[in-house]
């Protein structure tokens, strides 16, 4: 029969023992300074090297070059207690779960008197000493107050405050503690290479935790999935399943569904628990371990080199990107939720129901008139604030914002130039409805501080009829079309944890994090719309072309990419499309057409003058719109021959509706 590892591996100089520096060094000082006391008690939780301390204490006290803090493991003392040695009769222990009574002290304290046999020291270690009952530590107080100088006591115990005070306060209180996560890890890893096992890197985590901070219940943990292990070791699987605890995964979904506060995501998380066979319990201590995580994650970035949170590297990036979607308020909330979940589910008949009920609760803050669900609340609107001025500060100015203006007094219901617009000659082709909302080109131009004044110039007079729309058909150019305030897409769901919809509520976010990197690329982004989401691909909707082409080159595309990665968690793609391209009417549809800015034929002598003003634009003058002073602006007479049949209608409408957008008094055209 093999031994087991915490027998196997008990340490046997106070050098071996891990995590209990705060007590091994000021005993390494006590024993080379000489100044030794007659009585000790250890006091601790279970498992972190109390009676393994008390029995290396009796070696250094008792080794034959000693005493010294270090036995030389050769002399017959130091052999015969040792792990595998036959015990010596100078050092006595005692079980005081069943030998605490008063007979079993006033026994001790009648043998105490003798010398030792073979040692410097006659040495009592009293094991659960909390056992002890009152009689009996009445029984020994004498003999531990004032013992032979060749006598010594070391009491063990893991409810120090069951010890009679008389007898603790005759003592040298050293209290032991739970060892360290990473330094329990450090461990295993070493007796694994000692013992030649095959264990993966990801499932000492998973012995870690379920030792609790206890080196002999991690041992035995780790005894067992290695005794149970196959030809390829020790797995992730396997260690999951054996030792009762949830797959990381599903934590991963959970969280995510949080961090998206989607009801569906969460509710076929929790499907998939039951029908794992999980407990719901279990899960939900689970899942308040992880929102514990991140919650110092968010806190302290580095926590995972500093020990604070345990997990594997490529486990910590998701972590992290999981804190960063969600603020300290919402996770605060959300662990106080499954907390009170998790404590009424003690006892309870149907806990899977509660477990449903603390998850939707945690995602609805609004339901939750506590001052953490207003916190929670208010959190979330500084993060779209934040978005929010973000947008304003990199709002487009000159020909955008133009358009935008335009955008904007598009949203108002009126009627069009086309539906108003005299009907066009037959030979005419239809132009797309959008021209009659053509930017004029002199908005591309920042705006100047001092605008040139006007000066007076003759007015043109307008071709005959038939010239006028053999010019319109050979030298109009399309002009893009108005933009719509908002796009139409409809929210997607891809089947996962993150949807369209979900990618819309932290585009905010998203902004913000591609602004730090890089202020050009945030920059085309503004033009751009979440139209949909399937299969870890994103699908970006442009306004135009030049942006869409522009994000799908480096290193504008990979900053993208990697913001995507960082803040929705896993390996995204990004597919851009022009957005605007279909809602276009086609040539042909019977759309009505309206006309475009043309070019005025050479005036005739006989044209009466008209004063307009002067300005200069990049694209040629003959397509530039003139806006003439308020006081020399003259109607136009129904005899002039502007269009087919007198004065042309939709110009009419044009101008009104120009007049609208840009705020003029008054536009010539």
């Amino acid at each position: 029969m093999a031994l087991a590892l915490y027998r196997k591996y008990r340490p046997q100089t106070f050098a071996e023992v891990v995590g209990q520096e705060h007590v091994t060094e000021p005993l390494i000082n006590a024993i080379r300074a000489g100044r030794l006391n007659h009585a000790y008690l250890f006091s601790g939780p279970r498992g972190c090297g109390k009676t393994s301390s008390a029995r290396i204490l009796a070696r250094s006290l008792n080794c034959a070059q000693g005493p010294t803090p270090e036995p030389c493991g050769e002399c017959r003392s130091c052999k015969a207690l040792a792990a595998d040695g036959h015990g010596s009769v100078d050092v006595i222990e005692i079980d005081a779960a069943s030998h605490g009574g008063v007979d079993d002290a006033r026994e001790l304290r009648e043998r105490a008197v003798f010398a030792p046999v073979d040692s410097r020291f006659k040495i009592y270690i009293i094991d659960e000493a909390h056992m002890v009952t009152a009689a009996g530590f009445n029984a020994l107080l004498k003999l531990v107050e004032e013992p032979p100088e060749y006598v010594l006591f070391i009491f063990a115990t893991t409810e120090p405050d069951k010890v009679l005070p008389t007898i603790r306060s005759r003592t040298h209180h050293y209290p032991f503690r739970l060892i360290a996560p990473p330094a329990m890890r450090e461990l295993c890893r070493k007796l694994c290479d000692e013992e030649g096992a095959n264990v993966a890197d990801d499932v000492l985590p998973l012995v870690v935790r379920a030792g609790g901070g206890s080196a002999r219940d991690t041992l035995s943990v780790l005894d067992q999935l290695i005794a149970g292990a196959g030809p390829e070791g020790v797995t992730y699987e396997r260690a999951a399943g054996l030792l009762g605890v949830t797959d990381a995964g599903l934590l991963d979904e959970m969280c995510e569904a949080f961090a998206a506060a989607d009801g569906r995501a969460v509710m076929e998380v929790v499907e998939r628990v039951v029908e794992g066979g999980h407990d719901p319990r279990r899960f939900a201590g689970d899942l308040l371990e992880r929102l514990r995580d991140l919650i110092v994650l968010h806190q302290v970035p580095d926590a995972g080199s500093s020990g604070l949170v345990d997990a594997p590297a490529d486990q910590l990036a998701k972590m992290t990107s999981q804190a960063t979607r969600m603020g300290t308020s919402t996770l605060t909330r959300m662990a106080e939720v499954i907390a009170a979940g998790l404590a009424g589910m003690r006892g309870a008949t149907a806990p899977r129901l509660l477990l449903e009920l603390a998850c939707v609760r945690a995602i609805l803050p609004g339901s939750d008139e506590s001052m953490a669900g207003l916190t929670q609340r208010l959190e979330t609107l500084e993060q779209r604030a934040a978005g929010a001025a973000f947008a304003a500060r990199e709002a487009p100015s000159g020909a955008a914002a133009a358009r935008a203006a335009l955008a904007r007094s598009a949203e108002v219901p009126a009627p069009t130039p086309a539906a108003e617009a005299a009907p066009a000659p037959a030979t005419a082709a239809p132009a797309p409805p959008s021209q009659a909302a053509a930017v004029p080109p002199w908005e591309d131009e920042a705006p100047q501080a001092n605008p040139p004044q006007p000066t007076a110039a003759p007015e043109p007079v307008a071709a005959p009829a038939d010239d006028w729309a053999a010019d319109t058909r050979a030298d109009a150019e399309p002009v893009p079309a108005a933009e719509p305030a908002a796009p139409a897409y409809e929210p997607a769901y891809d089947g996962g944890g993150v949807t369209a919809a979900s990618i819309r509520r932290q585009w905010d976010r998203i902004m913000m994090a591609v602004k730090d990197k890089k202020r050009t690329t945030a920059a085309l982004l503004q033009d751009a719309t979440i139209a949909d989401a399937t299969d870890k691909e994103v699908v970006l909707a442009f306004k135009h072309a030049f942006h869409a082409e522009n994000l799908q080159k480096e290193p504008a595309y990979g900053i993208v990419v990697g913001v995507f990665n960082e803040v929705l968690g896993g390996s995204w793609k990004i597919r851009c499309e022009v957005g605007e391209a279909a809602s276009l009417p086609k040539a042909g549809t019977g759309a009505a057409p309206s006309p475009a800015p043309r070019t005025p034929a050479p005036a005739a002598p006989s044209a009466r003058p008209q004063t307009v003003p002067s300005r200069q634009a990049p694209a040629p003058a003959a397509e530039s719109f003139e806006e003439p002073p308020a006081d020399d602006y003259d109607e136009p007479s129904p005899d002039d021959p502007v269009a087919p049949g007198g004065f042309g209608t939709s110009e009419e409408q044009a101008v009104k509706l120009l007049t609208t957008a840009f705020g003029a008094k008054k536009i010539g055209v």
